[in-house]
């Protein structure tokens, strides 16, 4: 069992024993997902990005991951296929030669 999977079935685990699975549809998984990377971003206001507190960046993105990973299972995706096919789908985009370096977005390279 991949470190990805043990993930996925300790949060069906989670949800299962508390009947949970009824509220986490596409729909509100996604809002959860927004909220808590909100969150996430909100542990940066008005800070340096030095002076974030790691622990609150660890609890929030943790947050944003599990429920990631609850859309993912909830419509049957490979986590790590997806974000293979995605990383090439942005090297593609982004070759290296041209965005080294840079923040451009991929049309203005």
């Amino acid at each position: 069992m991949t470190d990805i999977e043990e993930i996925v079935l300790k949060l069906r685990e989670f949800n299962q024993e508390r009947d949970w699975d009824q509220f986490h549809n596409g729909k509100d998984l996604a809002i959860a997902i927004s909220i808590e990377a909100n969150e996430l971003l909100e542990s940066f206001l008005w800070k340096k990005p030095e002076e974030v507190k790691i622990e609150k960046i660890r609890e929030e993105l943790a947050d944003v991951l599990n429920y990631a990973f609850q859309m993912a299972d909830k419509y049957n995706l490979d986590i790590k296929e997806i974000m293979l096919e995605k990383l090439k789908a942005n090297a593609l985009k982004y070759p290296a030669e041209k965005a080294k370096g840079r923040a451009d977005k991929y049309n203005e390279l």
